[in-house]
């Protein structure tokens, strides 16, 4: 018997949940799996699983045994990795989940760089913000915005999003220029962000000195998805509060302005996260490296291009008075 397939194979089937999910990660056939588990069983005479036509439960020796092996597994790999990384490059399939907008505007663009290092890397890279099952869909590691609080899962901080506040041209010509943050409360719609997780549209933040303020939009349209957030901004439908990467297109095409620019909001702190299962790989090192680095200059960027203010012909026509008053 091939102990290590046979070990790895069942500790995919307790963390995967079934056979089948357990063969797709692990790229063999679902009797391939049965027969390893079976042999293990065999071989420790002892039953780890027991199994029913609907679902799959870990006896209380399986327990104990899958808790010793997944960690032998994860300190094996780990080893493995220390020794050949000193030896060749880094290389292999790297499934990587991070935001639409992360992907399209810092991480795509920057690729060829990455490649050109590591040519022995092939990055299969998920777009979206939605819940992830890391185990049963083989997901080595995902960058996401704000602190984690799933503690299944470790999390290395890799830098900050810088927020501002936003509104289009033409939207200050339909209703007039926000002056204070509870002007959007009482006065102005928003564009609503709704958190998938939370179920709920996010409340946006603001400070000044020692005053802060959590603000509960008022909105006509929310989104769950940080690119279309930007696009209803744009088109004009409220008031949005984005991540300043992101509006920076938008913002030299003249089709959004900066407001409310004495107050400001907490940095969102960016993560990279990776269940507790799997150790911090060589070719995961390789690639958080890489990306600290590219996070770093956009946010260089940002701050060596200060946002375009509102333009003097809007600024003149709006204040003191606004459409809105009228």
């Amino acid at each position: 018997m091939d102990q290590l397939s046979a070990m790895r194979a069942f500790v995919r089937v307790v963390e995967t949940g079934n056979f089948t999910r357990a063969a797709r990660t692990l790229d063999m056939s679902k009797t391939t799996v049965t027969n390893l588990v079976q042999n293990l069983e065999g071989h420790l005479r002892a039953k780890l699983l027991n199994r029913t036509t609907r679902q799959v439960a870990v006896t209380t020796e399986g327990a104990l045994y899958y808790e010793r092996a997944a960690q032998f597994l994860s300190d094996l790999e780990e080893l493995d990795g220390s020794i050949s990384s000193s030896q060749s490059q880094p290389s292999g399939r790297l499934r990587v989940e991070m935001a639409g907008a992360f992907a399209d505007l810092i991480v795509i663009p920057s690729l060829c760089s990455f490649y050109c290092s590591y040519p022995q890397i092939t990055l299969d890279i998920g777009v979206g913000d939605r819940l992830i099952d890391y185990v049963a869909e083989n997901v080595d590691c995902a960058l996401r915005a704000g602190t984690p609080t799933d503690q299944s899962l470790i999390a290395r901080k890799v830098g900050e999003i810088s927020l501002r506040t936003y509104v289009s041209p033409g939207f200050i010509e339909m209703f007039g220029m926000p002056e204070h943050p509870r002007d959007l409360e009482a006065q102005f719609f928003s564009v609503g962000y709704l958190n998938a997780q939370a179920g709920r549209v996010l409340p946006m933040e603001f400070r000044r000195g020692e005053e802060t303020l959590e603000i509960t939009p008022r909105y006509a349209v929310s989104v769950n998805d940080s690119r279309s957030y930007i696009a209803a901004a744009v088109s004009g439908m409220g008031v949005a509060q984005a991540p300043q990467f992101m509006a920076r297109d938008a913002v030299e095409k003249g089709q959004l302005v900066e407001v409310l620019t004495d107050w400001e909001r907490e940095p969102l702190p960016l993560y990279i996260v990776y269940p507790r299962t799997r150790h911090l790989g060589n070719k995961v090192r390789v690639f958080v490296d890489w990306l600290v680095k590219l996070l770093k200059e956009s946010a260089a960027r940002d701050a060596d291009r200060p946002l375009a203010k509102k333009p003097q012909k809007l600024k003149e026509q709006f204040e003191p008075t606004s459409v809105a008053a009228e």
